[in-house]
């Protein structure tokens, strides 16, 4: 009788625990981190959501039959007298894009394990958000206090201007606050060392500029979509 038979048995034996050991071994085909991996889940979910506001504001502005105010005009600052356009709104985006500068240099330095730079750098880059925060909360007392906008009345034109606005500035503020804590948080564990006693991994610098970028880039679009549209 020929053992052949007997041997492909074996073979597929060995085949299949083969095949069993290597998927109960958590094997990766990518080699992400399970906390840059959530993150960018998050931010594609997030992306989503924005999407859809903008999508809607959109559809609201070419469908409006009352005229659309000018925002070049409702968002001017005076200086010396003379109002200049989209002024504080331009500084704004200097500011986050700014912020996105120090945020890459803070990730630089955490992977190389200079703890006081990356300390510094975080701190900087949520002291420019809160200062972004700052200038919205003034743009938003401007339009309740001075023009008497609201959610759903506009004396300068179309009311759906005020609930667009307020949505689409107001959820990306929320989103800026929440990111300068995050921020602060991780900057100063960063600071105290708790980092290094958890081997030593400042990967979770990275995750949060991850999510910083997000949000800049965000604004981009708003200002091109809201601002200069």
């Amino acid at each position: 009788m020929s053992d052949a038979p007997m041997t492909e048995a074996v073979e597929a034996g060995d085949t299949f625990a083969g095949a069993v050991a290597d998927y109960s071994a958590d094997k990766q085909a990518f080699h992400v981190p399970w906390g840059k991996a959530m993150m960018w889940i998050f931010l594609l979910s997030d992306t989503f959501i924005f999407s859809t506001f903008l999508i809607g504001y959109m559809t609201v502005r070419m469908s409006v039959q009352d005229p659309w105010p000018l925002t070049s005009e409702v968002f001017a600052l005076s200086m010396g007298g003379e109002p200049i356009p989209l002024l504080l709104i331009a500084i704004m985006t200097f500011i986050l894009i700014t912020s996105s500068g120090t945020m890459a240099m803070a990730v630089n330095m955490g992977y190389r394990k200079e703890k006081e730079k990356t300390f510094w750098l975080m701190v900087a880059t949520a002291l420019l958000g809160a200062s972004f925060v700052g200038m919205q909360m003034f743009e938003w007392t401007k339009l309740i206090v001075d023009e008497g906008v609201r959610p759903w009345y506009n004396p300068m034109g179309a009311a759906q201007f005020g609930s667009a606005f307020f949505m689409i500035t107001g959820f990306h503020g929320l989103h800026v606050t929440g990111g300068v804590i995050y921020l602060l948080v991780v900057a100063f564990r960063v600071k105290n060392g708790f980092y290094e006693r958890r081997g030593n991994n400042y990967e979770i610098v990275e995750i949060a500029g991850l999510y910083w970028h997000f949000v800049d880039l965000v604004w981009v679009f708003i200002f091109a979509f809201f601002y200069l549209w």
